[in-house]
């Protein structure tokens, strides 16, 4: 069992974590949750955003409480998650996650790709068949705020906002790594990689997007272990790749994974690929992201994708003939090549719509054209999403800005979400219909 460490508590007046910073939403819930005798803490990313003075992405909240006590106590509440039950409170379109603290892995037991395997007093692992529903109960087991701390993968992650005292509380030395710019493994970087090896791909991520350097066990661990990354599921790691693009540091991320030999493992393609051009890409996505708070709507799976396989050659034309048989037994019905990246399951639709993108670009560049073909094609489904590829990546800002000019003055154009001037569309006065008179029949 883990020994019980003496965790560092820094009072209100040695860190800079205001209330007036927590969103409102969030602080009702740890309320709510300290009103009732839980332990409430903000936990993980938020803590960290914070203390850098960053807006954080989620603010995610630990406690005491299980999911079935926190769901007694908010109406809005619903229950997820099959390995780990998590409560999600819905607030309008946005969600506060509240996790019940999880308990460590105990030292007799080790986390494998399909369950839990036990290891004997002898030290020779036997191997137990997990099945799915096994594997609920194996780990949705409850834990105290230590021992979710070290079950953590880095100890900028680690940290604590307690509601009841306003204090960070830390377990792992998280508050100095954070000082000194440093991403570092809780624990030994090898396990933790065999635990779950997108844990590779995360402090790289995580580095690139703070600007941090990375421990050198870590940099150890990866170099050995980093074909290991292949073994994780390919939605899950797309997904990674959609939320790097998202970030707003895609081109540093995606330079560092070349830079440790991740990029192999999982898309030999991007592996290969890896030059100029992708770069290129990829730094066009982070200046128009810079533009937004968040992610703005125009950031698509289509348009994110297309930024890393338009740079490996990927054309919106099928070609319609000297395919090579392997293409064409991939390709699609019209005989298009189907694009890869290595294992990763590219959607049908998201390619589908990325041809469909970059087929318009001819079109939105023909500012000859008649008004009533511009009108139409502004009517086109796609028409937002290639025209934001345009000002991304078309090397064209004048046409973009024409396009988005003739769109203000016919009054179809809405502001982006995400920006930063963003306000809601006017709500339209529906107008009743009169009812006209009409004479009663003589009899």
């Amino acid at each position: 069992m883990l020994s019980v460490v003496e965790p560092r508590v820094i009072p209100r007046e040695q860190h800079t974590i205001s209330r007036r910073d927590i969103d409102p939403d969030a602080l009702k819930v740890l309320y709510r949750l300290r009103q009732f005798d839980y332990i409430a803490c903000l936990v993980g990313g938020s803590v960290r955003d914070l203390l850098l003075g960053r807006r954080p992405k989620d603010f995610d909240i630990g406690t005491s409480a299980h999911p079935y006590q926190i769901k007694k106590l908010f109406r809005n509440c619903w229950i997820i998650g099959r390995r780990f039950r998590l409560a999600h409170l819905k607030f309008g379109p946005k969600v506060v996650e509240v996790a019940t603290f999880r308990r460590l892995v105990q030292t007799d037991q080790e986390i494998v790709q399909d369950g839990v395997q036990a290891v004997p007093a002898g030290g020779r692992k036997v191997a137990v068949a997990m099945e799915p529903e096994h594997l609920v109960h194996r780990d949705n087991t409850f834990g105290t705020p230590e021992e979710d701390a070290f079950r953590r993968d880095f100890t900028i992650n680690a940290l604590f906002y307690d509601i009841a005292t306003f204090s960070i509380i830390d377990y792992v030395n998280g508050v100095e790594d954070l000082r000194a710019e440093l991403v570092r493994s809780i624990g030994d970087p090898e396990v933790r990689f065999r635990e779950d090896p997108v844990r590779m791909l995360r402090a790289v991520t995580l580095a690139a997007r703070l600007d941090f350097r990375i421990d050198q066990p870590i940099l150890d661990a990866i170099r050995i272990h980093r074909h290991e990354i292949a073994r994780s599921s390919p939605p899950r790691l797309l997904e990674e790749y959609y939320k790097i693009l998202r970030a707003g540091s895609a081109e540093k991320t995606f330079r560092g994974l070349a830079g440790a030999g991740l990029l192999e493992p999982i898309s030999a393609e991007l592996h290969h690929g890896a030059d100029d051009p992708l770069w290129r890409s990829l730094a066009a996505l982070d200046a128009y992201r810079k533009g937004f708070q968040s992610p703005p709507d125009a950031f698509t799976n289509a348009l994110l994708l297309g930024s890393l396989l338009v740079p490996l050659g990927f054309s919106p034309q099928p070609a319609r003939h000297g395919l090579p048989p392997s293409a064409e037994v991939e390709g699609d019905r019209r005989g298009a090549p189907k694009p890869r990246l290595g294992e990763l399951p590219l959607a049908r639709r998201d390619v589908e719509r990325l041809r469909q993108m970059l087929g318009l670009q001819r079109r939105l560049r023909d500012l000859g054209a008649s008004p009533r073909a511009q009108r139409a094609l502004t009517h086109r489904g796609i028409f937002r999403e290639a025209l934001a590829w345009m000002e991304i990546h078309g090397n064209s800002p004048e046409i973009a800005d024409d396009w988005k000019a003739t769109l203000v003055e016919r009054g179809t154009e809405e502001p982006e979400p995400g920006g930063q001037n963003a306000e809601p569309p006017p709500l339209r006065r529906r107008r009743r219909r009169r009812r006209r008179y009409r004479p009663a029949p003589e009899r």
